[in-house]
């Protein structure tokens, strides 16, 4: 194989050039294989190495094996295997020995392991950049199983360089109980860089007192460092408790060299073992064990995992301590006393102490409020519905009436079903099968324990709260911020710095602090009020002293606990009934119900019908009050249940009715909002969905928890987490690029329950339209407003929320129209509380009547004449009425009554002419005769004279005037006048008249 100085590192050089000139001085003796040990170069380019001889001592021998090509860089061994480097192969790990193969492991911290370092600072600085707190005390300490973190504001970081040759990983245990301090675990680059991390990753949660949690995070492939960082600002004096971190394993490097030998008290049976066992109790082994060495177990004990065995004690008092029994068949219970296990003291030696003789037999207590007992011996609940003062059987509570839910634990003859009791130490698990607290008849106690640093445990879980319905419309506030409370009553009694903790864990998430009471503490109560419906385990733990310590000092110091109450829990008994309003349906109620729509009279108890178009106030127990008028345009349901619109409302303005019919928009209504974004990229929306009319609800639904909730049962409400309201809210994460076959619904929350009513006002109830937020060009049809309110307060809205619906007329839309928010409140809110939206829709135009149409008529042709009806100009209106058919009627043309026109005038022009030509040749023929007669009188004979040819004073001309009588001459006078031509006489007789003198005739 041929040799390659390039891939020797410097050191190797050096020595090589410190050997040749040794030689030169003196020649040395020939290297054996004790002399050096084999190291691979860094890996080049292309992934390979070479391995190498590195003498202990540089230029005691001489002929050191030449370099040879190694493995690849990615080479690795498995676990409970090493890499023997003589032969570059993988090799079995001895017994008494383990491996992890490609990671190594750190589980024993008798002192800080080689490769980690503690570095302390502070982040208080005054004015002139000097430090104010001295944190050169301030380090991560090793307690044999783990390491202990500091207790003060010094930010002090835990720090670990490892080159992996590829990806792996890093986990750890690490106990968390004080949220004072923050905890932190990140990793940087060889260039100090933060590698990406989220925060869930990064910031650590709080673990329940004394329990472990594990962390893992990946690594990529080259140099990782790790930090473990802890700090935080401390108010006031009190000590907080210290982080813990033990079991730091890594995987990912390239080989491992050699196998890890078993720490004392461990033992490794077989080669090739990735890890040790711990030895059981009574024995122990030293390090590198294959098996542990038994003591003699009549003078001698040792715990599990140790590494020697100790002297049984003498008996004391610490070695034992008192029980009371459980109830047998006749009622009877005593007081014991038991040796604490594993029992390690002696008796029959001097001065040891023998175990008490039990108590006298004494009656049992009684059941606690909400159980009875049928033999005498043990304690059931009641069933659903009914109560019991623990004394007396179960009664179930009367009409009108629910039962007052809840644990009222104050007798403690045996531990409550919904309670547990455990033991647990930091450090070892000897104490891992104990009973933390023991009951005792009027209180139950924390109990002996394995040593002073146990962790005494006593849980109670509380599956959810479940407000009663029997709340005042005066306490309505109260109760919208208290779904429960929680009292105790304790003491404590301790020589030591013995400490009670008090804890609660919320959904099964991160446990919180929520008090503690150092050293001894006098019988007081403390209560803590839920805010939050939620899934809760309240905790209590007791802690003699906080010190490692395998000896019991304080054995005597003792917590009690004699009372346990919570109130409004969903899975609780019952000790009594109260009087409950009706307005909830009985599947969500545990009232005794009246029928649907009634409410209870006050004076006769009597379940009584509510009038027609009013709704039951839930908050309301007793009295007619309990049902309240729904609002304009509104009605009920049958049970009385709520009001909500029937889709009809009509407006009266003047003597014009608007008629409207809100059918057409649908019941229910939906608003896409956004997109919005937060800090960290991610896209979101606000969804509302609106119940208008038709009393159906609008349901918003959270599926964070269950992703199985497709949008189909999300919009008819599926999924554990719905919420059915008039209005209502959620944010919407859209699937794309999520990785979910759904899109994320969360944060759902309650806009509006109640429905006040309908009206084309700008206000009612309180509540403003605004009508500023949505400027409307046209004033012909009103916008009708559609009002809600919640009855849910919050702290930022203490009247509740409300909402208001504003429907417009408009023809261009269609009849599912379109919802929209106000443009200057994006979120449809501008105050978080008041929510405007404007639903624009054909649909919201009123019915139409026949004064919302006009008539047109044709021409009459061919005598025949249409009439059309069409629509006013824009059209306003939907539905309704329709528009007339067309109508054709008879009708006489403009050609006719001109023919007739012509015929009548040209009649009576010519009737005109002829008797203007008849009575023109009449006169001429009159004044012709009359000229030839007074010539004739003339020549003949003289005619009389006229008295006067004036007219007389007080004469009308009229009656002076002469009447002419022209008498038309008969046939036999014609015949005269022809013959008398010939005697030259023609004439006619004309009769004269005259009011004055008589008629002259001629003949």
């Amino acid at each position: 194989m041929g040799y390659n100085p390039h891939f020797f590192p410097r050191f190797a050089v050096i020595i090589l050039g410190s050997l040749c000139w040794t030689y030169a001085a003196k020649a040395p003796r020939q290297c054996s294989e004790a002399d050096y040990y084999f190291e691979y170069t860094e890996c080049d380019r292309t992934g390979s190495r070479w391995r190498v001889a590195i003498p202990h001592s540089p230029g005691a021998c001489t002929g050191l094996p030449g370099p040879v090509r190694g493995t690849v860089c990615t080479f690795s061994c498995g676990a409970g295997e090493f890499l023997e480097m003589s032969a570059q192969e993988c090799t079995q790990c001895a017994a008494g020995s383990y491996s992890l193969g490609s990671g190594i492991r750190f589980d024993q911290w008798d002192a800080m392991p080689p490769g980690f370092s503690s570095v302390a600072t502070s982040q208080r600085n005054d004015r002139h950049g000097d430090d104010l707190l001295n944190c050169n005390s301030s380090l991560w300490i090793p307690r044999g199983n783990y390491l202990e973190s500091n207790r003060d504001e010094c930010t002090v970081s835990l720090i670990y360089a490892v080159h992996l040759k590829k990806q792996g990983a890093v986990s750890f245990d690490y106990q968390y109980p004080d949220s004072n301090l923050l905890f932190e675990f990140f990793i940087q680059n060889d260039q100090c860089q933060e590698m990406d991390q989220s925060s869930d990753g990064k910031w650590l949660k709080v673990t329940s007192q004394g329990k472990w949690s594990t962390h893992t995070v990946i690594l990529k492939s080259g140099t990782n460092i790790l930090y473990w960082r802890t700090g935080g600002v401390l108010m006031g004096t009190k000590v907080v408790k210290p982080i813990l971190l033990k079991s730091v394993q890594i995987e990912g490097v390239a080989y491992t060299s050699e196998c890890f030998p078993c720490k004392p008290g461990t033992f490794s049976r077989v080669p090739g073992s990735s890890k040790c066992e711990l030895c059981p109790r009574d024995s122990f082994s030293a390090r590198g064990a294959s098996s542990c060495t038994s003591c003699n177990t009549s003078t001698q004990y040792a715990a599990e995992g140790s590494m020697s065995c100790k002297d049984r004690p003498p008996c004391s008092k610490k070695d034992y301590f008192q029980i009371h029994t459980a109830c047998d068949h006749k009622g009877k219970t005593q007081v014991m006393y038991k040796w604490i296990q594993p029992k390690i003291c002696l008796e029959g030696v001097a001065g040891a102490q023998s175990l008490p003789p039990s108590g006298k037999r004494e009656p049992c207590p009684p059941c606690n409020p909400g159980f009875f007992t049928s033999d005498g011996a043990t304690c059931a609940p009641c069933p659903p519905g009914t109560f019991s003062d623990g004394t007396k059987t179960c009664k179930a509570c009367p009409a009108g009436t629910e039962p007052i839910l809840g644990y009222e634990y104050k007798w403690w003859n045996v531990l409550p079903a919904n309670m547990r009791t455990s033991c647990f130490n930091v450090g070892n698990s000897k104490c891992d099968n104990m009973n933390g607290w023991e009951v005792a008849g009027d209180h139950i106690q924390s109990g002996a324990g394995s040593s002073d640093n146990d962790y005494l445990i006593l849980n109670v879980h509380v599956p959810g709260f479940k407000l009663p319905t029997s709340v005042s419309a005066h306490a309505a506030a109260d109760w919208e911020t208290e779904f429960g409370r929680i009292t105790f009553e304790f003491e404590t009694v301790c020589t030591g710095d013995c400490e009670l903790y008090f804890m609660m864990e919320a959904n099964r998430k991160s446990t919180v602090m929520v008090e503690s009471w150092q050293k001894t503490q006098a019988r007081q109560t403390y209560t803590h009020v839920m805010t939050q419906n939620a899934s809760v385990s309240y905790t209590w733990a007791f802690q003699r002293t906080n010190l490692p310590s395998d000896l019991r000092h304080y054995v005597n110091d003792v917590a009690r606990v004699f009372s346990i109450t919570v109130s409004n829990a969903v899975d609780g008994v019952s000790s009594g009934c109260r009087v409950c309003a009706l307005g909830t349906q009985p599947s969500s109620s545990t009232c005794v119900p009246c029928p649907p729509g009634h409410y209870i009279d006050s004076s006769s108890s009597q379940c009584t019908a509510c009038p027609q178009n009013t709704y039951i106030d839930p908050r309301v127990a007793l009295g007619p009050e309990a049902c309240r008028p729904c609002g304009p345009a509104s009605r009920s349901q049958k049970d009385h249940r709520l009001c909500y619109s029937d889709c009809h409302f009509t407006h009266t303005e003047g003597n014009v009715s608007l008629t409207f019919d809100f059918s057409a928009l649908g019941s229910l209504g939906s608003l896409m909002n956004g997109p919005r974004f937060t800090s960290k990229g991610t896209k979101y929306y606000h969804e509302f969905r609106i119940s208008l009319c038709g009393g159906q609800l609008a349901v918003c639904t959270d599926n964070v928890t269950d992703l199985s909730i497709t949008d189909a049962q999300r919009d008819k409400g599926g999924g554990a987490n719905a919420i059915k309201a008039f209005v209502c809210q959620s944010t919407i994460i859209p699937a794309n690029g999520q990785g979910f076959h759904t899109a994320l619904s969360s944060q759902s929350i309650n806009l509006a329950d109640t429905f006040l009513g309908v009206t084309v006002n700008d206000s009612l109830e309180g509540i403003k339209a605004e009508a500023e937020l949505f400027p409307s060009a046209s004033s012909k049809v009103p916008d009708v407003n559609f009002y809600y309110r919640s009855l849910e307060r919050t702290s930022s809205c203490e009247s509740g929320r409300s909402a208001v619906v504003r429907l417009r007329c408009n023809p261009e839309k269609t009849a599912k129209g379109e919802l929209t928010v106000p443009i200057r409140c994006s979120g449809g809110t501008c105050n978080g509380c008041a929510f405007h939206f404007l639903w624009e829709s054909s649909g919201a135009c009123p019915t139409c009547t026949p004064r919302d149409y006009h008539r047109i008529e044709g021409v009459c042709r061919g005598r025949q004449q249409n009439l059309l009806y069409v629509w006013n100009e824009p059209k306003l209106c939907m539905g309704g009425v329709s528009l007339p058919d067309r109508q054709t009627l008879p009708c006489e043309g403009i050609e006719f009554w001109v023919r007739l026109g012509a015929a009548l005038g040209t009649t009576t022009a010519v009737l005109l002419l002829s008797l203007t030509c008849y009575f023109w040749k009449k006169n001429k023929r009159l004044e012709y005769k009359y000229s030839r007669l007074v010539m004739s009188s003339n020549k003949e004979c003289e005619m009389p004279l006229a008295d006067s040819c004036a007219v007389m004073e007080g004469e009308n001309e009229a009656d002076m005037e002469d009447e002419v009588v022209y008498t038309k001459p008969s046939l036999l006078g014609k015949l005269k006048a022809i013959a008398s031509k010939g005697n030259g006489e023609s004439y006619e007789n004309v009769q004269l008249n005259s009011s004055q003198s008589k008629a002259l005739v001629w003949s």
